[in-house]
C-alpha cells in the first residue's frame, strides 16, 4: 500500500468511527433525564429513600433537608426518588403515618380480644405496651418530628393527625370504662394515657429505652387512671400476648 493509500484508509476508518461516536452521542441525548434507570428501581429503593430522609428529618429538620439531600445519601439520583414521592412532604408523611398505624392495627386487635370477654383494664395496659414498645424500636425516633408546627398544622399531614386522633380515642375509651377517678371523662383519659405514652419519644434522645422502662410505662398509664397496685398486678396478669392475638381483626 503507498503512503497515500494508507493515509486515505486511515482517514476513511477516523471518519466511521466519527461518525459512530456522533450517533451514540445523539441517541444518548434523547433518553428522558427524568426516568429512573433500571437498576435503580428495585424493591428495596423506596425503603432506601425513608431510611435516608428519617436521618436526614432528625439530623437537620425538615426546612435543612431537600430532596438532593435526601437523594444523595440513598444513593440514588434524584429523579429517581419522584419516581417513588412527589415530594419531601410526602416522605414525611410516611414516616409518620408508620410511627401509628402498627398501633392502630394491634389496638383492633385488641379491642376485638376486650369484646369477646377481656377485661378493659388489661386491654388498655396491652395496647400501651405495644404502643411504647413500637415508638421505642421505631428506626431513628422519627416521631420525635410530632411537634414540628408544620405537622401540627399543615393540611398535608391530615390523616397523619387522624390517625394519631383514632388511637388517642381508643384509649380515651378504655381509660374512661376503667378508671375510678370522678371527672375523667374519654376525652381527658385519652390525653392522658397518649402523653404518658409518648414519653418514650423524649426518653429516647437521650439513650435507648430497654422493654423493662416499656412495662413501667405502660403500668404508669393505669396508674395515672386511678388503679390501685393490685389492679394492676391483675391487669398485667390478664392482659393478652401478641401472639395471643395474631388474626384478630
Amino acid at each position: 500500500m503507498t503512503e497515500l493509500a494508507a493515509y486515505s484508509a486511515c482517514w476513511e476508518a477516523g471518519s466511521v468511527m466519527d461518525g459512530i461516536l456522533r450517533r451514540v452521542a445523539q441517541t444518548t441525548k434523547r433518553r428522558n433525564p427524568g426516568r429512573p434507570r433500571a437498576d435503580e428501581v428495585t424493591g428495596e429503593t423506596r425503603e432506601e429513600i425513608l431510611d435516608a430522609a428519617a436521618v436526614l428529618f432528625i439530623k437537620q429538620g425538615l426546612g435543612g433537608t431537600t430532596t438532593r439531600h435526601i437523594a444523595e445519601r440513598a444513593g440514588i439520583r434524584q429523579a429517581t426518588m419522584y419516581h417513588y414521592f412527589a415530594a419531601k412532604a410526602d416522605i414525611l408523611l410516611e414516616l409518620l403515618e408508620r410511627t401509628v398505624r402498627p398501633s392502630l392495627e394491634a389496638g383492633r386487635r385488641i379491642w376485638q380480644w376486650m369484646l369477646d370477654g377481656g377485661d378493659p383494664a388489661a386491654a388498655l395496659y396491652a395496647l400501651a405496651l405495644s404502643d411504647v414498645n413500637m415508638l421505642r424500636t421505631a428506626p431513628h425516633n422519627i416521631a420525635a418530628l410530632y411537634i414540628l408546627p408544620e405537622v401540627r398544622a399543615d393540611e398535608h399531614y391530615t390523616q397523619f393527625r387522624a390517625l394519631r386522633d383514632e388511637l388517642q380515642s381508643m384509649y380515651g375509651d378504655l381509660g374512661a370504662q376503667v378508671t375510678p377517678l370522678p371527672g375523667i371523662n374519654e376525652e381527658l383519659a385519652g390525653a392522658l394515657v397518649m402523653q404518658l405514652v409518648e414519653s418514650v419519644i423524649p426518653l429516647r434522645q437521650d439513650g435507648d429505652v430497654g422493654p423493662e422502662a416499656a412495662r413501667i410505662i405502660a403500668k404508669g398509664c393505669l396508674r395515672v387512671l386511678g388503679l390501685d397496685p393490685a389492679a394492676i398486678a391483675a391487669a398485667v396478669a390478664a392482659a393478652p400476648s401478641e401472639e395471643s392475638l395474631t388474626g384478630r381483626v
